[in-house]
């Protein structure tokens, strides 16, 4: 009993230390975002004093830099529109190529599998001479391209997800007459609740902090929040420390909030996208 209750004490500990250790980043930021921008760089570990503190200062200067409310709406429109097409369409995906079972829906499995191990960095120029050539390059091309990149670890948890649940209920609504679409859609697609939940988790944070993707494919034309923060430095290398620190905590804050919210859901869908049929 007591080796159990120090084994326990010291994995809190440890616990402990690694969530400091990770959110230390986030309040450094934090509270450089309340300094003036001389003072960052010589007292970056010094909480905000009388001489260094300036209010809301950084946060007014870096909204007017930026464009920051135009690029907060880009970034929610590709956020919200690839995120909705990806959850659907690798739903669909996923229950197709695991309910019909061919040498071809394998085959397509696990290209998908191999996707997921592919750099970005290595398709990154012929993507970008694809999506040219395409006219894929503004706000709503964009949102194909997250589809192609986001599918791979979707239909994955998909797929894990669709093996735990009895044919027998598909096969129920069929005899009620329902075609394999409805079926899907009344049926099948309210199970995968959860699991939908957590694709849907998992890449909200990735498109809302994706800064590579969007600047090779819209450039500076149309502004995602992750550009407009880097278009904050200046000529010879100048960068305006206070503002970028402010124009940071803005854009974090929503995916923390929505992160917070959703954490729940992201254990229970990928425990459950584990199960093996």
């Amino acid at each position: 009993m007591k080796k159990t209750i120090i084994r326990d004490t010291t994995l809190s500990i440890l616990l402990f230390l690694l969530a400091c250790l990770f959110l230390a980043p986030v309040l450094i930021v934090l509270m450089n975002s309340f300094k003036g921008k001389f003072y960052i760089s010589d007292t970056p570990f010094r909480f905000p004093d009388q001489t260094t503190f300036i209010g809301l200062k950084n946060y007014t200067e870096g909204v007017a830099k930026t464009g920051f409310f135009n690029a907060f709406g880009m970034s929610l429109f590709i956020t919200v529109g690839s995120v909705l097409i990806i959850v659907l369409l690798t739903a669909m995906t996923a229950w197709y190529i695991t309910r019909v079972k061919s040498g071809f829906t394998k085959m397509i499995y696990y290209v998908f599998v191999f996707s997921m191990i592919v750099p970005f960095q290595m398709v990154m120029f012929t993507m970008t001479k694809t999506v040219n050539m395409l006219h894929l390059d503004n706000p709503v091309g964009i949102l194909l391209i997250y589809l192609g990149f986001g599918s791979g670890l979707s239909v994955f948890l998909y797929s894990g997800f669709v093996k735990s649940i009895p044919l027998e209920i598909e096969e129920a609504d069929l005899i009620d007459g329902c075609t394999p679409v409805q079926s899907f859609f009344l049926v099948v697609l309210p199970i995968l609740k959860p699991i939908a939940i957590t694709v849907a988790i998992l890449n909200v944070m990735w498109v809302w902090n994706d800064y590579l993707l969007p600047l090779l494919v819209i450039g500076s034309e149309y502004r995602t929040i992750p550009i407009a923060i880097q278009y904050l430095k200046g000529g010879y290398g100048s960068i305006d420390m206070g503002a970028m620190m402010a124009m940071l905590v803005l854009a974090i804050v929503p995916i923390i909030i929505f992160y917070l919210f959703c954490q729940k859901y992201i254990i229970e869908g990928v425990v459950a996208g584990a199960v093996k049929g």
